[in-house]
Parts: C-alpha cells; sequence; structure tokens
C-alpha cells in the first residue's frame, strides 16, 4: 500500500540532511505471484533487492517493518535469518541499528516490532539507535499517528486507506537524521 515506502522516502530525507548517504532496498518476497494476487497485495515498490553480503558496505541500517498481527513481516525475519555468515564473522558488529513502523491502528504493534529488532541487533553487535523522544511530535496528541520512542511511524488504517500523515514523515525526517548523526560517530571510531 506504499505506507512504508512513504516513510523511508522521509526517512532517507532526514539522512541526507546531514550529508550522509542513504539508498532505500527491499528485502526478498517470500511469497509467490500466485498467493500475492490473491491476497490482492499492490506492487512492488522499484527499490533494489537487498542482499545479507551487501550489508558490510553500509555503516547502518533503518529497517521498514509493516506490522503483521503486532511482529514483523516473515519475508523480513527471513532476510535477517540469512545474515548468518555475517553474524560468524562479526562483519556487523559496531553497525548502527534502527526501526521505523507502519501498522493498522494504535495497537497493532509497532512497539513490539521494535522490540523484536532488539535481537537481531544485538547477536550481530550492532548498535540499536532508537528515535526516543528527539522529536516532541512523537508525544502529540492532535491526531492518531504512528511513532514512539522505538522509531517513527504510521497508522495505515485497517484496510491500508490512511497514508502518513505531514506529522507522521516529519518524524520520519527527524528520526533519519537522528540515527545518521549516531551512525557517523559510530563509524568513526
Amino acid at each position: 500500500y506504499g505506507h512504508i515506502g512513504t516513510l523511508a522516502e522521509s526517512v532517507k530525507k532526514g539522512v541526507e540532511s546531514t550529508g550522509a548517504e542513504c539508498t532505500i532496498f527491499q528485502v526478498p518476497e517470500t511469497l509467490t505471484e500466485e498467493i500475492l494476487g490473491k491476497m490482492g497485495a499492490p506492487p512492488k515498490p522499484d527499490y533494489p533487492i537487498m542482499t545479507a553480503a551487501k550489508m558490510e558496505e553500509f555503516d547502518g541500517f533503518l529497517f521498514g517493518l509493516s506490522g503483521r498481527y503486532g511482529i514483523m513481516p516473515a519475508q523480513t525475519k527471513s532476510f535477517m535469518d540469512s545474515t548468518g555468515s555475517l553474524w560468524m564473522s562479526g562483519k556487523l558488529v559496531g553497525k548502527a541499528g534502527g526501526c521505523f513502523f507502519s501498522s493498522g491502528c494504535q495497537g497493532g504493534g509497532q512497539e513490539t516490532m521494535g522490540l523484536t529488532t532488539v535481537t537481531f541487533f544485538t547477536h550481530h553487535g550492532i548498535v540499536f539507535v532508537p528515535l526516543g523522544y528527539i522529536d516532541p511530535k512523537v508525544m502529540s496528541n492532535d491526531e492518531v499517528h504512528g511513532a514512539s520512542a522505538y522509531g517513527s511511524g504510521t497508522i495505515a488504517g485497517g484496510d491500508g486507506s490512511r497514508q502518513p500523515s505531514t506529522l507522521e514523515k516529519d518524524v520520519g525526517e527527524s528520526h533519519g537524521k537522528h540515527f545518521a548523526t549516531i551512525a557517523a560517530k559510530l563509524a568513526s571510531g
């Protein structure tokens, strides 16, 4: 439905505002075209596919997670599971990691998705860089919105019809800027 892609573009804008480079990738699809068609899944965005081997090339990673029953989607978990050789060789130790989210409702698992990425980061020695409350808009009660201390986010609505709001995109941009600043400090040693 484009929610993660839209938020990823806002996060990228924040990352690039620091002078850092940012490339948006997507993880490999695990479902067949037939199953995706039966689900009524929208077409995939035109982002390149990430591989475990490419992770070594980057100083940090922000995973965009679309909630599935309060947890990350199977496609993301499958990708994370493919990084065993990087774990065994310690190739991701000291890099920055974080996440942002889309869920159907406020109780749709944005915080639990954040928590479930921490185990991946911990095993790899990746430094978890949460959003925290660095942007006061995270605490706004002016509208229904995603985001928590774990990361920026959006509420898609149960049918996916609600697109990220200006507030959510602004928080995504703040998140990207914050993340890039910390990632640069980690990368500089």
